[in-house]
C-alpha cells in the first residue's frame, strides 16, 4: 500500500461551492437554455480559466466586451458580482479536512485554479482555508491545472514526492494530468464517497 505523506486538496467543487448560476439564473429569468448559451459562447469556462492563470480581471472583461458589445452588461456582471457566485463551504469535506489535519499524520495542502484577485475574498470568508500548511493559487503562479508545471511546482514547494501524495479534485481532466506525473488521485464526487475513497490509501476519517 502506498505510504501517503501529503494530501493535496482542490478547493472549488471540493471544499467550496462556487457557481455562476447563482447570479445568472436570475439574470436570465430562470431560462437555463439561454443562460447555458451565454456560458458556452460569451463568458466561457476557457475564458474564465485564463484569469485563473493570472490574466487581469479588468483587462479580460474589457476584451470580452469589445468582442460582444451587445452583451456588455451581462459580461461585466461576471466579475462585478463574483462574490454572489461564491456559495457556502461543503461542510462534509470540511469535516474530513479537519480530521486529517488533527490527526497530524499528513502534510495537508491545497492546489487551486483561482484568480489571485478574487482569492483574498475566499480567504476572508472561509476560516478553514487558514488550516492548510500551504495553498498554491494558480493566479499567483501564472499557470493552472491541468498544465504539468503547476503539479511539479506543488510537489517542489511542499517538498513532496508524487508516489507519496494523493490529489483530490472534482475535475477529471485535472485528475488525469496528475496521474501522468505519478501522483495518486481521488476523483471527488461527494464527502461520503471521499471517506470511502480515502480508505483505499489506508486513511480513515
Amino acid at each position: 500500500m502506498t505510504n501517503i505523506k501529503t494530501i493535496i486538496f482542490d478547493l472549488g467543487g471540493v471544499l467550496i461551492d462556487w457557481n455562476p448560476e447563482y447570479v445568472y439564473l436570475d439574470v436570465f429569468d430562470g431560462d437555463r437554455e439561454q443562460m447555458q448559451w451565454f456560458f458556452d459562447t460569451i463568458c466561457t469556462n476557457d475564458w474564465n480559466e485564463n484569469q485563473d492563470a493570472g490574466h487581469a480581471l479588468a483587462k479580460a472583461t474589457e476584451e470580452r466586451v469589445a468582442l460582444f458589445p451587445e452583451h456588455e452588461e451581462k459580461i461585466r456582471m461576471f466579475y462585478g458580482r463574483w462574490e454572489d457566485m461564491l456559495g457556502d463551504a461543503i461542510e462534509g469535506t470540511v469535516q474530513i479536512l479537519k480530521k486529517l489535519i488533527d490527526s497530524e499524520q499528513f502534510q495537508v495542502v491545497a492546489l487551486t485554479n483561482w484568480s489571485h484577485e478574487t482569492f483574498p475574498v475566499a480567504l476572508k470568508k472561509f476560516d478553514f482555508l487558514h488550516w492548510f500548511e500551504g495553498i498554491l493559487v494558480s493566479g499567483e503562479e501564472k499557470t493552472r491545472k491541468p498544465f504539468k508545471d503547476i503539479y511539479e511546482l506543488t510537489l517542489e514547494r511542499f517538498n513532496s514526492i508524487a508516489e507519496h501524495s494523493v490529489f483530490i479534485d472534482d475535475n477529471l481532466r485535472n485528475i488525469n494530468a496528475a496521474k501522468e506525473l505519478g501522483i495518486n488521485t481521488i476523483h471527488f464526487k461527494n464527502p461520503e464517497l471521499l471517506k470511502e475513497q480515502l480508505k483505499t490509501f489506508d486513511i480513515s476519517v
